[in-house]
């Protein structure tokens, strides 16, 4: 068995206060998918951090993403190992699929992951107590990108900038290809409007957040 890797250590950065300047985090699940390497580079590019709730299965098969997304300082979190409906799956199943992608996390890059967004970002009560288990809030989105529907770069762009607000959490997949490539468009046209593009840490901050408890509750939706 490979030892686990070492932990990566995050570039030291300032800090933005998202309680004092225009911020948006830009989410990516599903991933590390293919075109991940190529959304990096321009990530780094515009110097924008991103959140990216990953796969297990994804993140044993192309670990050296991980690594790079860590020590470049983007947020990783846990989007289980598969992606099944934890709503429909038992308990033990939950767990196991929850711990094995923090164990993948953690031996690519030598973190664990803090937050958790289920597949399809279906929750219930069993999910979150689970959740608090492993000690993970559940992170949703405000907004989402609808790139996997579209697969069109203009529209994913015109979705993406129409839900980009001040501490907006915005839903996208680093496997659709038209959402990498329209990503320099994207992140230039927020930045020139004055946002901060930032991990989903920088927007939670002030929400006090406990594991296993949901943001942004969907509408309808009591803690």
């Amino acid at each position: 068995m490979a030892a686990p890797a070492p932990a990566v250590a995050a570039p030291k950065e300032k800090k933005v206060d998202c309680s004092q300047v225009k911020c948006v985090a830009l989410t990516f699940d599903d991933g590390p998918g293919q075109y991940a390497g190529t959304l990096l580079d321009t990530l780094k590019k515009y110097d924008a951090k991103a959140t990216f709730f990953l796969q297990g299965q994804y993140v044993k098969s192309r670990p050296s993403y991980v690594k790079r997304m860590v020590k470049e300082g983007h947020a990783i979190g846990n989007h289980g190992y598969s992606h099944p409906d934890f709503t429909k799956s038992t308990e033990a199943a939950i767990r196991s699929e929850i711990k094995k992608t923090n164990d993948e996390i953690k031996k690519a890059a030598g973190v664990e992951p803090k937050l958790l967004r289920p597949p399809y970002g279906l929750s219930d009560l069993t999910v979150q107590d689970i959740a608090a288990e492993f000690g993970m809030p559940i992170i949703l989105w405000t907004g989402g990108s609808r790139d996997w529907e579209s697969r069109n770069e203009e529209k994913i762009k015109k979705q993406t900038l129409s839900v980009a607000k001040g501490n907006s959490i915005v839903l996208m997949h680093d496997w659709v290809k038209q959402t990498v490539d329209s990503m320099p468009s994207i992140i230039k046209t927020l930045q020139r409007s004055g946002y901060h593009l930032v991990t989903v840490d920088d927007v939670i901050k002030g929400e006090n957040l406990k594991a296993g408890d949901v943001f942004p509750l969907p509408e309808g939706w009591e803690q």
